[in-house]
């Protein structure tokens, strides 16, 4: 567990300041850069530059912007950095781009008839490809390293009344088998054999070896308008959710295995959060309101509560959790630095003051040797009735 004094606390940072290139609706980021996905289908690449000055922060910046070939807006961007691509859910259809150039990789259709899309999350937190982490390492973060052999990652495609299963490796997407559902799905999320799907209505897990669905909980436990409540479902560690239901007067978080069972205690919000990220151990939510509160999953206590920053007017924010982590730019090292006058000395004086080193040196060895020798001597004799035991002393 991890003591939560030894975790700084949570800061807003700007990375990209300002984009004009359209409306963003998606964000991702890994290493050194940022793949942002707009309204208007457009695909940016940012990545982190030095300053020509040394005295300022490095900083991200625009390295190209292409056009996704609908033009249609860009709903989802899911980063595989271990077999270097990415998925990009646009108008009801996934494409595969390859990572980190974001170009479209050659040979492989576009699923078509897509509600949602669930990647294995086991499969992304396995370590980056080669060619990946040659980038990261560029950069002041650490991030995993390549295994060796690149396996092919797990992925669901649901559609409208049925949930087809996926392999992706680098050179090509396998059907393997499909499961029927019933229409409407809105989320899903999967860790190994469990998906975890939800439609407007309740929240229900399907394991995918057996085809066996258990109905959870609802979405909501009152009458809303319609749209007004969208489901979040988490994945906490292997074979565990979190998932979230409105009660009318606040929401509540209830962490669920694979299997339907309620695990750990109850999260709760005074309101229904707009986004909900894990950073295990733990969890960050952003409320209506703008404030965005940290929770401890292990405790389910707040840490933290972050003031409701100024978005600018019409802005719409949002929480994104990068499993992979990525590269901020920080003050910090530079801060500590600072110019510091030394003397010079001459060679003569150079040479007196390392034989003074040296000399002291071969007396401090001299003396532990002696210290040594004294005690592998020593001995400490325990009686107990008739039998005594020579055991060796312990110096501190």
């Amino acid at each position: 567990m991890v003591n939560s004094l030894e975790v700084p606390p949570y800061l807003l940072q700007p990375l990209i300041p300002r984009i004009i290139a359209g409306t963003v609706t998606c964000a991702q980021a890994f290493g050194s850069e940022i793949y942002v996905g707009c309204s208007n289908g457009e695909l940016l690449r940012y990545a982190l530059q030095p300053d020509a000055d040394p005295t300022k922060l490095d900083a991200y910046a625009l390295l190209s912007q292409q056009s996704h070939p609908s033009g249609k807006q860009i709903d989802e961007l899911i980063l595989v950095p271990c077999i270097a691509r990415v998925l990009i859910l646009c108008d009801r259809q996934f494409h595969i781009y390859t990572l980190p150039s974001l170009d479209l990789v050659p040979n492989a259709k576009p699923v078509r008839n897509v509600e949602a899309l669930a990647v294995d999350h086991n499969h992304l937190q396995r370590p980056a490809a080669t060619s990946l982490t040659t980038r990261a390492t560029s950069t002041s973060a650490n991030f995993p390293t390549e295994r060796g052999k690149i396996d092919a990652i797990d992925l669901c495609v649901i559609k409208r009344s049925t949930i087809a299963m996926y392999s992706l490796g680098e050179e090509k997407l396998i059907f393997t088998r499909e499961i029927p559902f019933r229409p409407g799905s809105l989320r899903a999320q999967r860790s190994g054999r469990h998906l975890c799907i939800a439609t407007a209505d309740i929240y229900s897990v399907i394991d995918l070896v057996t085809a066996q669905m258990f109905e959870l909980l609802p979405v909501t436990q009152v009458e809303v308008t319609a749209g007004t409540i969208k489901p979040h479902i988490v994945v906490i560690s292997p074979s565990e959710f979190l998932l979230l239901s409105w009660t009318g007067g606040s929401t509540l978080g209830l962490f669920i295995t694979g299997d339907g069972d309620p695990v750990r205690g109850t999260l709760e919000w005074p309101a229904y959060p707009l986004s909900v990220c894990l950073d295990y151990p733990y969890l960050t939510t952003l409320l209506p309101n703008g404030t965005i509160e940290v929770h401890s999953v292990e405790t389910q206590t707040i840490t933290q509560v972050i003031p409701a920053p100024d978005f600018g007017e019409g802005g719409k924010p949002g929480l994104v959790s990068c499993v992979a982590g990525y590269a901020a730019p920080s003050s910090e090292c530079r801060d500590k630095m600072r110019k510091v006058k030394v003397g010079l000395m001459d060679d003569d004086k150079v040479h007196e003051s390392q034989n003074e080193e040296m000399e002291e040196v071969e007396e401090e060895e001299e003396k532990d040797a002696d210290s040594v020798r004294t005690k592998k001597r020593t001995r400490l004799v325990f009686e107990d009735n008739d039998h005594s035991t020579d055991v060796p002393s312990v110096s501190i």
